[in-house]
Order: structure tokens, then C-alpha cells, then sequence
């Protein structure tokens, strides 16, 4: 049975996801609880995110997710999720335009070949010892 027609043979309406959520929703004590967990761990993966921004690790992603997590239940959460997206378009916009994709693949170049060019300095001058291991640092005086 392929999933057309699983999807066919099912009847339409809610989800067994749909009808837990609002089994949970009628009771106000379940709806705060449920509340606050997603709160709890939407925050905690946007915090990580934050984190991970100025730490090795997917920042952008940790963000995203966590704002994923809180726009299932606070609008606020949703906004920012939407300014977020909206962001990102056009940041990638930005990108593909071909004369900044020619001027990044141009400084990219020139940074690489700077940085080669230094690396085989150094290996012609010190050989392969370590900057740290130098007894004699005339060079850098």
C-alpha cells in the first residue's frame, strides 16, 4: 500500500497528536504544566544555541530549534521564529548574488594564498619546529 493511499483509507480530522493537545488544553492545570515544559526545553535548546554561538558547536541551529520548540505554544516565540526565517532568505539571497559570490571567492583566494605563503616561510625558516620550541627567536626581534 503505498501512502497515497494509506492517507486515503485513514478518515480525515485530527491527529492523535491534535486530540491529545486539546484533551491536555481542557485542563488547566495539564495546559500550565504542558506550558512550562515546553518552556523549560525550548529555552534550554535556545540557550545552548546562544551558547554555542561564541562556542564550537551549531549556534544557528540550537537557535532555530529552540525557537521551533517555543512557537508551538507562545506566538511570541512564533514572531521571532518568523522574523528569524525571513532573515535568513535574505541573507542567502546575499549570498548567491553573483558579484559578492565573485568578491568572497576572490578575498577567499588571496586570503588562502597569504596564509600559504606564510606557512612555507616559516617552514623554510625554522623548519618543522614548533614556534614554542624556537631557543634562538632572533627573527621576531
Amino acid at each position: 500500500m503505498t501512502i497515497n493511499q494509506e492517507k486515503q483509507a485513514r478518515p480525515e480530522g485530527p491527529g492523535r497528536r491534535h486530540r491529545f493537545r486539546e484533551r491536555v488544553r481542557r485542563n488547566p492545570l495539564l495546559d500550565t504544566a504542558w506550558r512550562a515544559g515546553v518552556f523549560a526545553i525550548g529555552s534550554t535548546v535556545l540557550i545552548g544555541g546562544l551558547i554555542m554561538m561564541v562556542t564550537p558547536g551549531p549556534g544557528l541551529v540550537g537557535i532555530v530549534v529552540g525557537l521551533a520548540i517555543l512557537a508551538t505554544e507562545f506566538a511570541w516565540a512564533q514572531r521571532a521564529l518568523h522574523r528569524a526565517k525571513t532573515a535568513a532568505d535574505r541573507a542567502k539571497e546575499k549570498a548567491l548574488d553573483p558579484r559578492k559570490r565573485r568578491r568572497n571567492l576572490i578575498l577567499g583566494t588571496v586570503t588562502t594564498i597569504l596564509v600559504a605563503a606564510g606557512l612555507v616561510a616559516y617552514l623554510a625558516i625554522y623548519g618543522l619546529k614548533l614556534p614554542w620550541d624556537i631557543e634562538d627567536p632572533t627573527f621576531w626581534t
